[in-house]
């Protein structure tokens, strides 16, 4: 078995399964009648070249195994077929074809290069033509981006229940000397706000402003509160990174990101972190010298005074609707606590296995591999193959180690003892034998005896006839 073949291969399924869930993502949101979801998904066929079938196929599948579900099939023996040998030129003169017009179809593009006789008929793929096309940027999605930028909308907007859309941002937070030395850091406050109670699902100052902060933040939100449908981010870095959204896609959260310049767009989470300032100069008074300490300042500050405390904007909501407002106000507590929409919480498990990171190591001759400048020990029966290791972020120092046909275990740290550890036990059919007979010299004995047996025969038959001519 080629490992390497394998790891290239679930990559491509887990891109291409993250694909899929983008495009049924919009069909994915609730409050849609049968006509809105007739129109949205014939719009998004015909923006990404795709038949409404396939639309229906993938949300089927989805509907069916989740995330898992949208992961295409593994055919070996398609994916092994070899390309053209002017593959090249053909994909450049399609690229040149979908510039002309971007409306083109993968399959009008193909028509036109039998037609010139640049390919002959069957030898392009739809599907593999269409693969290549979007990974060199190219694809109908890709082609759409400034015309959708220019249909962006700067109207307010506000879900009628919780967790139907969940903002996140990071903000600068106070200086700390938690550096080497007593030497100032920079902290960042990484936040996942309810869009319609403007409660806190998650809200933590960190050190350094990585990707691996958001995924604890919405690690931590759906942890303690469920799943939601939507996420809503700006265009950040840590936002648009693929760790994120594969960790959202597999718990069916829907991404979606703020087109440039339209801050007005995520203005309940700006209004927030105007909140935070007030915080942060307060902070200041009381000369914090900790991360630890300024968290469980942030999470009093949260409990007992913002999410207490009338909100303008929920009040602002309710009066859009002609509904009457208790003189006293709504805080987002209160709102987020008489929503009628029930929460959807997950196993703790699950949750877990969504936000792992997911890296490929090759297991030397010591049956080690290396992580993060430390050697794990793996199993004998890995030496020299390529295996599939998962970790938490949070807690790097556990590594589950997968590969196919095998279940996955739990890599142990190197120790270095006082002694010289003995060689690894090899599984029973990797270890040295020692043979009964030799195989070799057995087998020429054999075909010597067959040889004997023919010259016996033929000269037999020689004698047969020299008599009979006599």
């Amino acid at each position: 078995m080629n490992t390497e073949k394998t790891v290239t291969t679930q990559q491509w399924q887990d891109q291409e399964a993250l694909r899929r869930f983008q495009l049924i993502s919009p069909l994915l949101q609730t409050g849609l009648d049968d006509a809105q979801r007739l129109h949205l998904r014939k719009k998004i066929a015909e923006e990404n070249n795709i038949s409404i079938r396939t639309l229906y196929r993938y949300e089927k599948a989805f509907s069916e195994g989740q995330f898992a579900g949208l992961r295409p099939a593994d055919r070996e023996k398609h994916r092994s077929q070899r390309l053209p040998a002017n593959f090249d030129f053909l994909l450049e003169q399609a690229l040149q074809l979908r510039r002309e017009i971007p409306e083109r179809s993968v399959s009008q593009i193909i028509y036109i290069l039998e037609a010139e006789g640049y390919a002959a008929p069957g030898v392009l793929k739809r599907s593999t033509l269409e693969r290549h096309i979007y990974k060199a940027g190219y694809g109908q999605k890709q082609m759409q981006m400034y015309k959708d930028a220019r249909n962006s909308s700067s109207k307010r907007f506000c879900k009628p229940h919780r967790m139907m859309l969940v903002q996140g941002d990071i903000k600068y937070g106070p200086k700390l000397p938690i550096g080497k030395n007593g030497a100032w850091v920079q902290t960042y406050l990484s936040s996942a706000i309810d869009d319609h109670s403007r409660y806190l699902l998650a809200s933590r100052f960190y050190d350094n402003q990585e990707e691996s902060i958001i995924e604890d933040t919405f690690h931590q939100a759906v942890s303690r509160y469920g799943i939601f449908d939507v996420c809503y981010f700006d265009n950040g870095t840590q936002y648009i990174a693929k760790q994120i959204q594969f960790s959202l896609a597999r718990l069916g959260i829907r991404v979606m990101h703020a087109k440039p310049r339209s801050g007005k767009s995520k203005g309940k989470i700006e209004k927030f972190h105007q909140v935070v300032d007030d915080f942060i100069r307060e902070a200041k008074l009381k000369k914090i010298k900790s991360l630890d300490e300024l968290n469980r300042l942030w999470s009093i500050y949260l409990d007992e005074y913002y999410h207490r405390k009338k909100h303008g904007g929920i009040a602002e909501y309710y009066e859009s609707l002609g509904a009457a407002v208790p003189e006293e106000g709504i805080s987002p507590l209160q709102e987020w606590n008489r929503d009628s929409r029930p929460l959807t919480f997950l196993d703790t498990s699950v949750v877990s296995e969504a936000f792992l990171h997911h890296e490929q190591r090759k297991v030397d001759k010591g049956a080690c591999i290396s992580f993060r400048g430390q050697r794990y020990e793996t199993k004998p029966a890995l030496i020299g193959h390529t295996v599939e290791i998962s970790y938490d972020p949070a807690a790097p120092e556990r590594i589950t180690v997968s590969y196919a046909g095998m279940e996955p275990f739990t890599a142990v740290p190197v120790k270095i003892g006082a002694y010289c550890d003995r060689a690894p036990v090899l599984p029973a059919e990797m270890q040295e034998q020692t043979p009964m007979t030799s195989r070799f010299l057995d087998a020429l004995e054999a075909r010597h005896e067959r040889t004997q047996r023919q010259l016996t025969d033929a000269i037999s038959f020689a004698s047969y006839r020299k008599e009979a001519n006599e």
